[in-house]
């Protein structure tokens, strides 16, 4: 098929920055995309062909949608799943499989699956509701300290909670859950496997995530991760048993722990490009965004080596800011050598929201991690 300045018309579910970045590549490579979100501002708006406002929750919208392109991907998990198993059935491809996004999409079904499988991961239970999970406290069935998470919705930290005492439990929404085993780790990990329909797959370099305590998102993402290499190795090898046995086609990204004892276990995963492989458009020879087309499009993988070191900070909204957004200082650090800041086109900012983030790449990454932490404490998304 030809993709490249024709009539071929590529699909996006969700509008956001992600989006926004993969449109980055189409036009680079003048594929035609249509791209459906619920959001007037939505970031994509600006860069695809033709963009649509809908509920990419609603049956009709996304299938009306998918009708008119030739291959459909998303870049968010909160889809209509059932509208991309009927459109997969009349012919059109979509990647990810809906087949693949129905086992990861809810996060006690996605555990399930690790265990079916044999992947390493913490232990876990489900839950019904917050209430079933309180009447397992109370009985000792479950040990307190452990993780709460929410199956369905979560993002961003959003739907993620430790609870340290019962009164931990305020706040916490009364939906069906899984109570997780606190893992004592030395270092949150990340790989992220690109693999096509004709099963060509490759791995992207381990990545070192540093978390806000407060937030539980992302404030750094370092590549190389500074580990060890057996580490590392073992790292790429659980992310493929993982892509092998999801077979999906697209991006993967597995992020991981790494224990005290140097064990990997498989945190979760997302089948799409992923706020780890950020730095990857400065940093490494073929981008995440550019991969992801390549997989779904079935063209030959690109090259996953990084050709300098990165180092990746999330910009999100300042706390006690919402409104119409500013960013401050920001011309102060493109004075700084090899300093890329990506701003993702989102008008209002709210607490913790991401509204960008700033690549850094040197050839050492100690230097490379001190301009990050300088980068960090520059810039500031606040309200006007």
């Amino acid at each position: 098929m030809n993709y490249f300045s024709s009539d071929f018309k590529l699909g996006i579910l969700g509008g956001g920055q992600l989006g926004k970045m993969m449109l980055n590549d189409t036009r680079k490579f003048d594929i035609q995309t249509y791209v459906l979100d619920p959001s007037d501002e939505a970031p994509c708006k600006i860069g695809s062909n033709k963009f649509f406002k809908g509920d990419l929750m609603d049956f009709e919208t996304v299938y009306n949608f998918g009708k008119q392109v030739d291959v459909l991907t998303f870049e968010i998990e909160h889809v209509n799943v059932a509208a991309l198993e009927k459109l997969e059935s009349e012919g059109i491809k979509v990647y990810p499989s809906p087949k693949t996004l129905k086992q990861i999409q809810n996060k006690g079904t996605q555990k399930d699956f690790y265990t079916a499988n044999r992947i390493p991961t913490a232990d876990y239970k489900r839950f019904e509701s917050l209430t079933d999970l309180k009447t397992a406290v109370e009985n000792n069935e479950i040990t307190l300290p452990f993780v709460w998470k929410s199956t369905e919705g979560g993002y961003d930290g959003n739907g993620v909670k430790v609870i340290r005492t019962l009164e931990s439990f305020e706040g916490v929404a009364n939906v069906q859950c899984i109570a997780e085993t606190m893992i004592p780790f030395k270092n949150e990990l990340a790989v992220i496997v690109s693999r096509n329909p004709d099963g060509q797959i490759k791995t992207y370099p381990v990545v070192e995530m540093e978390f806000h305590p407060e937030a539980n998102q992302v404030e750094y993402v370092i590549c190389p991760a500074r580990i060890d290499n057996a580490v590392a190795e073992k790292a790429r090898a659980v992310a493929l048993k993982v892509s092998e046995s999801f077979n999906h086609v697209g991006l993967l990204a597995v992020e991981m722990f790494q224990t005290e004892d140097d064990q990997i276990l498989v945190n979760e995963v997302a089948p799409r490009p992923h706020n780890s492989g950020h730095y990857s458009i400065e940093a490494s020879y073929t981008s995440q965004f550019e991969q992801h087309l390549r997989a779904i499009l079935n063209l030959p993988l690109g090259n996953t080596d990084s050709k300098v070191a990165g180092i990746m900070v999330n910009l999100v909204g300042a706390e006690g800011h919402s409104g119409n957004v500013l960013y401050q200082n920001i011309e102060t650090i493109l004075d700084k050598d090899g300093v890329t800041p990506h701003i993702y086109g989102k008008k209002q900012t709210r607490p913790f929201r991401k509204m960008g983030h700033v690549t850094i790449v040197n050839e050492d990454i100690a230097v490379a991690r001190k301009i990050a932490e300088e980068v960090k404490n520059t810039i500031k998304v606040i309200s006007q």
